[in-house]
């Protein structure tokens, strides 16, 4: 492994999982480290580039609410608050951005609802912290779905790689690791000019209103978290019941509780059986310590 560098991007995560009314606006807006909360901690680390809040209701199409700057900001606020109002399980995926730029561009190119996440494709719900390393070239391995782009960065990138290979396998577990591998690829072809194929492939994944998947997964060292310094920036925490699962980048309230971690290399399963919430969890297949 490479020794210590700064994070591809400081983007955070929620996910919810939960009965019909469960509502996400405690995690997103009123706990002490909510999404919200977490949007603006320092000027170094606020998510300044884009947010957007996702749910299902009657159907199995999601609902997505995007912003374009940070949560916190003034033009912003009301509406991410709002739309906390109206975000309720099954399923939650929100997403704070700050965004990876492996591409070079000018910051005005970065900002548009096309690269704010969520990401949502049919009933599919998608939402990535870290940084892919040649989105530009991983795009051609995309095939049909290369058309599909409508952003500049690399999260979508990973995004539609994933809707490919699920297609391929209609196995979340095997697509996440198909396109883990498949950006391994191309870095193995192009690595002189980087230093590593990713620097966090972590991702909440949703094929619709009964389950959510989480995805755990960097290279290298990149300091402790956000919030809660005990742990290192990428590890994910969940903590469940059988009514409820929670998942995030960070635990949404100050003490530790119940909240467990999600470990580097790990994936978690959460699913609503019988009206009741199940988790299982994993270690991803190793690929090997390639970097």
């Amino acid at each position: 492994m490479h020794g210590r560098s700064a994070p591809g991007a400081v983007c955070r995560l929620l996910g919810l999982l939960g009965g019909r009314v469960a509502s996400a606006r405690p995690w997103l807006v009123e706990s002490d480290a909510s999404l919200f909360a977490q949007s603006n901690v320092t000027p170094e680390t606020a998510q300044k580039d884009g947010w957007g809040i996702a749910w299902y209701e009657d159907t199995r199409v999601a609902l997505i609410e995007k912003g374009v700057r940070g949560a916190f900001e003034p033009e912003e606020r009301d509406r991410f608050r709002a739309v906390a109002d109206r975000a309720h399980g099954p399923v939650v995926v929100a997403h704070l951005r700050s965004a990876s730029n492996p591409m070079g561009l000018p910051r005005s190119r970065l900002l548009a609802l096309e690269n704010s996440q969520p990401f949502g494709y049919e009933s599919l719900l998608f939402a990535h912290n870290g940084q892919v390393t040649l989105p530009r070239e991983t795009r051609p391995r995309l095939g049909k779905f290369e058309s599909r782009l409508r952003g500049l960065n690399d999260s979508e990138v990973l995004f539609w790689l994933l809707v490919k290979h699920l297609e391929a396998t209609g196995d979340p577990l095997a697509a996440y690791v198909r396109s883990r591998e498949e950006i391994r690829e191309v870095w193995d072809e192009r690595h002189p000019r980087t230093e590593v194929p990713y620097s966090g492939l972590n991702v909440l994944f949703s094929r619709g209103p009964n389950e959510i998947w989480a995805f755990c997964h960097w290279l290298g060292e990149h300091g402790p978290g956000l919030l809660t310094r005990d742990r290192p920036y990428y590890e994910m925490g969940y903590r469940t019941d059988s009514r409820m699962l929670l998942i995030g980048s960070e635990r949404f309230d100050s003490g530790p509780g119940d909240w467990r971690p999600l470990r580097n290399g790990s994936y978690l399963h959460g699913f609503i059986e019988h009206g009741l919430v199940g988790v299982t969890t994993g270690l991803l297949p190793d690929p090997g310590d390639r970097s």
